[in-house]
């Protein structure tokens, strides 16, 4: 492999055409055309998408983990259809059914524009991965913290509350994070519900300025933002890899 690697690079480093290349993904004028726009406008609607869907998708995924707890089985099984019908469909239908199907077949208007469609169609997707994980969290805490909790007299809900879900999250942190980076480049998808100027996120920004220039150097550009956004994150989740793994020594 190693002698594979090298052979590649050679060939790269005499073979390919670096000046069409340098053209073609790095060209400083187009870079400097995108500035500010990809910044205060696209990696912001990026960052704005990915915090709503997150944000409705926890609250869901809680409600559907809880229920795919509970004893009651009519519950149980709406989490599982739940979970099962949306971690199978692609995330892409899931956003076109919300963004034009639900308005076509029963007239409802989502407020927000695509900020709306967006946000809760990604939420949709999101839950049904995060209710897993909440699930997979809340029984990794050991069954004698709810027989205390019960012992000292506290209702069922008030030691779930109190005692078993900040365990749970506690443990479930670094994949929720996971969860989230994977959520920002599921932004990339909403270029189907259409935008504005003002509401493009970074993959369709990128896209409309290489349709005008005829030029890939916007895919570099918004690459780049990309990973501002999400290598920070990856990091932090390592380290609360590490510091779990730490405590549980």
């Amino acid at each position: 492999m190693y002698g594979l690697l090298v052979l590649v690079a050679i060939a790269l480093i005499f073979f390919a055409d670096w000046e069409q290349i340098g053209e073609s993904f790095f060209n400083v004028e187009i870079m400097r055309d995108m500035f500010p726009e990809v910044v205060t406008i696209a990696a912001r609607n990026t960052i704005v998408y990915t915090a709503l869907a997150f944000a409705l998708g926890m609250i869901w995924a809680l409600a559907l983990a809880l229920m795919k707890l509970s004893s009651v089985r009519p519950y149980r099984w709406f989490a599982m259809g739940y979970i099962e019908l949306f971690r199978g469909l692609p995330a892409l239908i899931t956003i076109i059914l919300v963004g034009f199907g639900l308005p076509l077949a029963f007239g409802w208007r989502i407020p927000g524009g695509t900020l709306g469609k967006g946000a809760i169609g990604l939420g949709i997707v999101a839950a049904a991965y995060m209710a897993e994980t909440i699930r997979a969290g809340i029984q990794a805490v050991p069954r004698g913290q709810m027989e205390a909790a019960r012992s000292l007299g506290m209702s069922p809900g008030t030691a779930m509350t109190y005692i078993i879900l900040p365990q749970a999250f506690r443990i479930i942190i670094p994949p929720l994070t996971n969860e989230l980076v994977l959520l920002i480049k599921d932004t990339s998808l909403l270029f189907v519900l259409g935008s504005t100027p003002q509401s493009k996120e970074l993959t369709k920004f990128a896209r409309d300025v290489m349709a005008a220039k005829v030029n890939a150097t916007p895919l570099t550009v918004v690459a780049v933002m990309y990973l501002i956004i999400t290598l920070p994150l990856t990091y932090l989740v390592r380290r609360l890899e590490r510091k779990a793994e730490a405590e549980k020594r």
